[in-house]
């Protein structure tokens, strides 16, 4: 499979068919029993590390005691950014995904929603050039699905995205959809 950098390509299969693994192999976390995996970027082919990739993960990864605001300044910061500048980014990303008014909030008092909006915020900061995301609306209603995927895929506009889902309406807004069945993708 080829994903060239702005192109989004949602993964969609049954449950078991191996969509969270496709994930860690693209991502560098596993690596392949056979065949090779490279990632080629606007400023040429490099090896696949955590470096060039930021994760939106099915199981809301966040830090519980820290506020929204930190959680989400954690994905800039990462990359090198100065605080206040990754204190700048994270305030936009967190009005992006409808939680400007929890910034100062402790993540451990929001709903599983909201915490997995201010790790999708975190994720969309990041200037990695891979955005890579398990089921990133799997505990999101309709409403709010629908926006924090327009935030998703606009701010990763330049990058390379891959969304493994189960939700047809998600899949729709990629610019591409493959299968993953009986471990082939289709």
């Amino acid at each position: 499979m080829d994903v060239s950098a702005g192109e989004s390509v949602a993964v969609v299969g049954p449950s078991g068919s191996g969509k969270t693994t496709f994930l860690a192999l693209l991502g560098g976390l596993l690596q392949p029993l056979a065949g090779r995996i490279h990632l080629e970027t606007p400023h040429g082919t490099v090896n696949r590390t955590a470096a060039h990739v930021s994760w939106v993960l099915q199981t809301v990864n966040v830090l519980s005691d820290r506020s929204v605001l930190d959680n989400v300044a954690l994905g800039a910061f990462s990359d090198g950014l100065d605080r206040t500048t990754a204190n700048d980014h994270a305030v936009r990303a967190i009005d992006r995904v409808g939680l400007g008014e929890m910034s100062s909030w402790p993540v451990r008092t929001l709903s599983g929603g909201e915490a997995q909006r201010a790790a999708i915020a975190r994720a969309v900061i990041s200037e990695r050039p891979v955005l890579l995301a398990d089921e990133p609306t799997g505990q999101l209603d309709e409403h709010t699905s629908r926006h924090v995927v327009d935030t998703l895929l606009r701010s990763a506009e330049d990058k390379i995205t891959v969304i493994v889902t189960h939700d047809n309406s998600v899949a729709a807004r990629c610019s591409r959809v493959v299968r993953l069945s009986g471990r082939r993708l289709s």
